[in-house]
């Protein structure tokens, strides 16, 4: 995983807009984001610790890439670029391929983490975020879930700024001591 401040350059948003500054994982830790390797994608209970010590319930596995979603793909990797928050968390295990996922800072800025295979993030409920493959258009990764599967995008609005889990989210964050980094 590698983690630094979206450079905000006008392009596709596949590339890389590394802005060069990077992020520590101190800071991620703050925003509430959790991040580990589970190198051994080979074995899916790799992830069964953590799987269970955040009571995990169900798992599936999604393959974003024009292969298998045909002529959806474009319009899906646009929707999932969405800025949007979610009332669980969202837990990705990166069986193959890469991606990113961006994420608001305090500051309303957005850090972008490279995910490749072996990588796990898991992202808070109630944080704004979006997710896009990278330019080879390929990413595997497995779900968890702590009750039946779904995913659930509320994207950014007057709306979700007012829902409940922004504002525990928020409140987690704050009190967390999220540090400038930048």
């Amino acid at each position: 995983m590698k983690a630094y401040w979206y450079d905000n350059e006008p392009g596709d948003q596949r590339l890389p807009h590394d802005s060069g500054r990077l992020v520590e994982p101190s800071y991620l830790s703050s925003l509430g984001v959790l991040y580990r390797s589970f190198p051994n994608v080979g074995d899916p209970s790799s992830v069964d610790d953590l799987a269970r010590e955040r009571d995990y319930k169900n798992r599936d596995t999604i393959c974003v890439s024009p292969a298998t979603m045909g002529e959806a793909y474009e319009s899906k990797v646009k929707m999932f670029f969405n800025e949007h928050l979610h009332e669980d968390e969202e837990i990705r295990y990166i069986l193959d391929g890469a991606g990113y996922f961006d994420v608001r800072s305090e500051g309303d800025e957005w850090v972008r983490l490279r995910l490749e295979k072996g990588d796990l993030i898991v992202l808070p409920s109630g944080i704004y975020h979006r997710f896009t493959s990278d330019e080879q258009n390929y990413t595997k990764a497995m779900r968890l879930f702590k009750d039946e599967p779904k995913w659930t995008p509320l994207n950014r609005g007057t709306d979700t700024d007012d829902n409940q889990y922004r504002k525990d989210y928020l409140k987690m964050r704050d009190s967390s001591g999220a540090i400038a980094a930048h």
